[in-house]
């Protein structure tokens, strides 16, 4: 660097102060040069050394932990370690300045390889089955914050020259305002361990909220928000804590049991309603289903009917009756119902638009296209049948139905 004022002469522009920023300059240009050289070094060979070796081994875990994004973090905590070695042995002028910079340079490389190493841990929790049930997304998260909190003082402390105890002791005056900043996040922390703890919600469950427009599978768990795929392949953000304040549904219960629910009725006209003829019998009589319960109940409504000769006393079979027997047969010979569940076939409240007659049953198929279809063979039977009880279902009539002036 003796060559530097020489020069400086030589031009006419020799200055003390230009000279000091020169080599300055030139110091730190040469410094940069090892530095890059050493995080190449780092990078690539360090890297492919270590990768080797943990590929030969048997588990799964260091390999998770140690890729790629590990090593370039790791690459730039080397670096200012390998040039605060070198400034040592060089007799800089801005030396401090120098080496508070390059302590700045640490922490935060020891943050990210920090932080690498908790996005390593979680990697290898979520390989587990049991991370569906109890993911550690939001703790990571939560212990990652801490380490950009305590950084973040580090750093200050560093680049005023003084403790962080003081920095510290002196953040506490604004706990009200640290309090509205982190909000999200506290609250995020709070709802995520009740959501964990009592089973609430977690990964790969189908949840409904209306109040967000949300209706699919959860994504992801994380310290604010909750990610949720819809059915439209679109992601609804919900923060954490509206999942704990606010009401949802959860069809884990129906995914974890036997069966879906089938609740529909069909609304059945009333003056289509009427004693079964013993030609519709003998029709009825055929079917295997109706075969045994026709025969039964003859012999009890004989029994019943044999001392009274008025029709207002004696007891006969309805078309309705009849047809609700033939629909709780067909559904218990159905393989596509659980019949281990509820299963019915009832009547609801008259009204205006006729006898509201619902099937309640549960689907023993339970992901969604294969329901819709067990549920629609069920209807399309059923609206298929009914004529054949000389039973009518009740709609509004159309221009077709009126008759010509």
């Amino acid at each position: 660097m003796e060559y530097i004022p020489t020069i400086l002469q030589h031009f006419g522009i020799y200055s003390e102060s230009i000279t000091k920023l020169i080599q300055f300059l030139i110091q730190a240009f040469i410094m940069g040069l090892i530095g890059w050289f050493v995080y190449i070094i780092s990078k690539k060979w360090l890297a492919k050394i270590i990768l080797k070796i943990v590929h030969r081994t048997a588990t799964q875990w260091d390999d998770l932990l140690l890729d790629q994004h590990f090593f370039n973090r790791l690459a730039l905590l080397i670096v200012p370690v390998v040039i605060q070695l070198i400034s040592t042995q060089i007799g800089w002028e801005y030396a401090d300045i120098i080496n508070r910079l390059i302590n700045v340079w640490v922490v935060i490389s020891i943050l990210l390889v920090l932080s690498s190493i908790m996005d390593g841990i979680n990697r290898i929790y979520e390989s587990y089955p049991m991370a569906r049930n109890r993911p550690i997304k939001v703790f990571i998260q939560v212990i990652k914050i801490f380490f950009y909190s305590m950084a973040t003082i580090i750093i200050i402390s560093i680049l005023l020259n003084k403790s962080p105890q003081a920095l510290l002791v002196g953040l506490s005056a604004f706990a009200a305002v640290l309090m509205l900043i982190f909000k999200d996040s506290i609250l995020g922390f709070v709802a995520g361990v009740q959501l964990i703890a009592n089973r609430m919600v977690r990964i790969g469950d189908w949840i409904v909220m209306p109040s967000h427009n949300t209706d699919g599978e959860v994504l992801e768990i994380n310290l604010t928000t909750v990610k949720v795929q819809n059915w439209d392949k679109t992601i609804s953000t919900i923060p954490t804590y509206k999942l704990v304040s606010e009401s949802f549904t959860n069809w884990r219960g129906m995914e974890e049991s036997k069966g879906r629910r089938i609740k529909r009725s069909v609304n059945i006209d009333i003056y289509s309603i009427h004693y079964l003829s013993k030609e519709e019998l003998n029709t009825l009589k055929q079917s295997q289903l109706l075969k045994s319960y026709i025969e039964k109940k003859e012999a009890e409504l004989a029994v019943h009917n044999a001392n009274r000769h008025n029709l207002l006393d004696e007891r006969r079979l309805t078309n309705i009756g009849t047809f609700r027997e033939y629909m709780e047969s067909w559904i218990n010979a159905n393989p596509d119902i659980n019949i281990e569940m509820t299963h019915m076939v009832r009547q609801l409240q008259p009204g205006p638009t006729g006898v509201p007659l619902e099937i309640y049953c549960f689907s023993a198929k339970q992901s969604w296209v294969e329901y819709e279809r067990v549920q629609s063979d069920l209807f399309d039977h059923l609206f298929a049948i009914l004529p054949l009880f000389n039973l009518k279902v009740f709609q509004y009539p159309g221009k077709l139905d009126y008759p010509a002036n």
